[in-house]
């Protein structure tokens, strides 16, 4: 005996267009918004490292930057 097996049609699929997944996009913003929020409250909690923490948030812009624009 053998078995048959209804083939049903497939809806078909949207082409995925290049891009982040909408997850990663939601954890990437919540992971900047909480070093943000650190780096503020370090800040304001100790006023001397305003300096270097500038310093480093620029150099970091920096790099995205050049990230971004290779990626284009």
């Amino acid at each position: 005996m053998s078995t048959a097996t209804d083939a049903q049609p497939q809806p078909p699929q949207q082409p995925q267009l290049p891009g982040m997944d909408p997850v990663v996009t939601l954890l990437l913003v919540l992971v900047v918004a909480l070093v943000l929020g650190a780096a503020g409250y370090v800040c304001v909690a100790h006023p001397s490292l305003i300096g270097p923490i500038t310093a480093v948030a620029a150099a970091l812009a920096a790099v995205f930057g050049v990230v971004a624009v290779r990626r284009r």
